[in-house]
């Protein structure tokens, strides 16, 4: 039986709903997402993460659809590919635009915690 007030949780999300739609051609689908918290993930634990590791991660989907999403997340602005020592391999990095947006939806969380 629903309560006339929303959870914490149901506030976070349509805040992030409110976030993707100020920015629609910046909308994740929940593979880019998956592998942008990787990314991310990985950078703040000061741990490279290479293109061969991301596309590898078959609970996510094939190697091709995980290629396809590296591309457009590079195409929005959220990875960059840098050549590591090897030079033949990729390491991926989230960009600036990558970690505002974890900020924006830190933003959201804490607003509606706060709200709570």
């Amino acid at each position: 039986m629903p309560t006339n007030k929303p959870s914490s949780y149901l506030r976070f999300l349509n805040l992030i709903d409110v976030l993707d739609r100020i920015n629609p051609g910046k909308k994740l689908d929940s593979t880019e997402e998956s592998l942008l918290n990787k990314i991310v993930l990985a950078s703040f634990a000061n741990q490279a993460v290479l293109v061969g590791d991301l596309i590898s991660l078959s609970n996510l989907g094939s190697q091709a659809t995980l290629h396809g999403r590296l591309k457009n997340l590079s195409a929005m602005g959220y990875i960059k590919l840098a050549a590591n020592e090897d030079g033949r391999k990729k390491q991926v990095l989230p960009t600036k635009a990558a970690l505002k947006r974890y900020e924006e939806i830190s933003k959201c969380l804490e607003k509606a915690v706060k709200a709570g």
